[in-house]
């Protein structure tokens, strides 16, 4: 779950003599086009036409070992839980982990920058001078692994199909991609509609690229555990549905050496194994099963790792920082729901969680809090709005709240008793202020109605942090219950929308654009399926999400992130939870790394390499 201005190839000499060095495309270049190997949001790149590979890596990184773990972060129809089909680009079954490493794109991102891309399955980019149209020029060397050709026919199919059936994310991403064909077997053309976002080519390159003659007569909404035929360094193994799914690398992959694989794809085997309960996973990891686990549970960090193999040196622990911006996690309140539309009422419920009890009795004072949208990065709103935020405030300004015109909210400090009577008082003023009235312990609704409050999860990890939470809504009177369904009724529920507060851990960006749309546009609140859980619909949001998609430069990013930022804490859509800069990670000490990290992810474990003496030291040679 993901612009421009840029700088192009033409504009520089040597990238002129790097391009003339390439195969003739079938295609001439137009007078009006400029050619490029790489893009980014602003036209910004670190690395030359003639890189070898990325700085972070190991360019003779061994390959060999297995990669053993659990999925910690889901995009399409996964869920951490189980998974029922190998096809995670639709809305249909719970989609299996680690499909995304059997598909090329494009072109493929670097973790030393926010958000450039260089070309793996496309050599290069022609741009019209309007930044409308773009011609992907594709390697000739490209090949699916049944050995046949991948052309600009795949890439095309690929692209149409995931805008007229893939997920809703997908096909809410593609809105504004007018077409894509091909015009010759190495020529991709992709248009762009005149209201473009800044964003969209870079969505276009990063997408999967299927083989058309492998899905003719087939469903592509439909599950399926055959799996779809790829491209990419791996491969679907062996698998047993909801208990884990093997991937074996391609030895013979096509695209291997380009400089954006080198180093990296080194396991011969990755393996993803699947646990319904975070204790059991941990067990796994302590008896070898997993041998890399990143950890998200500040008590087990602080007291679980004091077993056998960490004593004996055979497990390593660390925590590794990293500059990207914090994720957005909190309990999201439904505001389709008539008990949540007044946001007098939502600010009310947050007023009650008190993240410093919590912090200090649950998870060891670890955390911070949360308090933007865009944690721990500059596109945070601070203060009074500048005057550039408000000249794109003031147009909504009467359908505004006043505090998006002051200090932006933030969560109250409380007194760390966990039952702090101050905000417990004025939240009740906030509920009578909406409407509410309290008839003996129960709290009624402005219609009249009990307010119960069902907390919806798929786990149990979240109860000791909501329970504390709960009791203090019910000191108000609301009836607050947690409900722990299944996976995949959770994942239902949450894509018809069936549910009152949810918790949702939503990955940040350093380069907003079009997924914001996804998560807060009006169109995706009624779209199933989507990422706009919240139900957020606001014509003030969806002008803001067109200005940061349409950013030209960082600054003019900045300055409409934090303006965005100011409506949608006003909005208080959500109760924010906590973050962290940094991965927990563990691992079996099996494993070597090169001496950089990328600037944007701890690297772990995908620039990492199986290190066959150190697993032999170890006893798991």
């Amino acid at each position: 779950m993901r612009t421009f201005d840029r700088r192009t190839l033409l504009k520089t000499g040597a990238a002129g003599a790097v391009l003339s060095l390439l195969p003739r495309s079938s295609l001439a270049q137009s007078p009006e086009e400029t050619e490029t190997y790489g893009l980014s949001a602003f036209g910004d790149l670190k690395y030359p036409p003639d890189f070898q590979h990325f700085a972070y890596v190991n360019p003779a990184a061994p390959k060999g070992g297995t990669l053993a773990l659990q999925i910690k972060q889901t995009s399409g129809n996964q869920n951490f839980d189980t998974f029922n089909t190998l096809n995670i680009y639709v809305l249909r079954g719970d989609g299996a982990a680690g499909m995304g490493a059997t598909f090329d794109t494009l072109m493929a991102g670097s973790g030393d920058e926010p958000d450039a891309l260089y070309g793996l399955v496309a050599r290069s980019v022609r741009v019209s001078a309007d930044k409308l149209t773009y011609r992907f020029i594709l390697r000739p060397e490209a090949r699916f692994h049944d050995g046949s050709r991948l052309t600009a026919k795949d890439a095309a199919f690929s692209l149409n199909i995931l805008k007229e059936k893939g997920h809703p994310v997908y096909r809410a991403l593609l809105t504004q991609m007018a077409s894509a064909e091909p015009e010759a077997d190495d020529v991709l053309r992709v248009r762009f509609t005149q209201k473009r976002s800044r964003d969209l080519h870079l969505v276009v390159a990063a997408l999967p690229i299927f083989s058309e003659r492998d899905w003719q007569g087939k469903d592509f909404e439909a599950s399926t555990l055959e799996a779809p035929l790829g491209s990419g360094p791996y491969k679907v193994g062996k698998f047993e549905v909801g208990r884990f799914i093997e991937f074996e690398r391609v030895p013979d992959y096509w695209a291997k050496d380009l400089p954006v694989n080198v180093g990296q794809n080194n396991f011969d085997r990755i393996r993803w194994e699947y646990f319904r309960d975070r204790t059991v996973a941990f067990e796994a990891f302590k008896n070898g099963t997993l041998n890399y686990h990143e950890e998200y549970t500040s008590r087990i960090w602080s007291t679980g790792y004091d077993f056998p193999a960490i004593r004996d040196g055979k497990v390593k622990k660390e925590e590794i920082e990293n500059d990207a911006p914090s994720s957005v996690q909190g309990w999201y309140f439904n505001t389709r729901r008539e008990a949540f539309k007044d946001p007098r009422i939502r600010e009310a419920i947050g007023l009650v969680f008190d993240f410093e009890w919590t912090n200090a009795n649950i998870m060891f004072g670890l955390y911070k809090r949360t308090t933007s949208y865009f944690e721990n990065s500059d596109m945070k709103a601070a203060g009074p709005p500048p005057p550039e935020e408000l000249a794109l405030l003031e147009p909504f300004r009467g359908g505004l709240p006043a505090s998006v015109f002051g200090e932006p909210p933030v969560p109250p400090v409380s007194d760390g008793s966990g039952q702090d009577r101050k905000l417990l008082r004025r939240a009740d003023e906030l509920l009578r202020e909406a409407g509410c009235k309290r008839e003996g312990g129960a709290l009624k609704l402005p219609n009249g109605q009990p307010f119960r409050i069902e907390f919806l999860d798929f786990q149990a990890a979240l109860q000791p942090h909501t329970q504390p939470f709960q009791t203090n809504l019910k000191r108000l009177g609301i009836d607050a219950f947690s409900r722990v369904v299944d996976a995949a009724q959770y994942q239902r529920r949450m894509e018809e929308f069936d549910f009152d507060m949810a918790s949702r851990n939503l990955s940040g960006g350093s380069t907003p654009g079009d997924g914001l749309r996804v998560v807060y546009g009006s169109e995706a609140a009624k779209t199933p399926g989507s990422q706009n859980i919240a139900g957020i619909s606001d014509p003030a949001v969806d002008a803001l999400i067109e200005t940061i998609a349409n950013a030209k430069s960082r600054q003019d990013l900045n300055t409409a992130c934090r303006a965005l930022d100011r409506v949608l804490r006003s909005g208080h859509y959500w109760v924010p939870m906590w973050y962290r800069a940094s991965d927990w990670i563990a691992y079996w000490d099996q494993f070597s790394r090169p001496e950089q990290k990328p600037r944007f992810t701890s690297g772990a474990p995908g620039t990492w390499w199986y290190d066959a003496e150190k697993a032999k030291r170890i006893g798991r040679g």
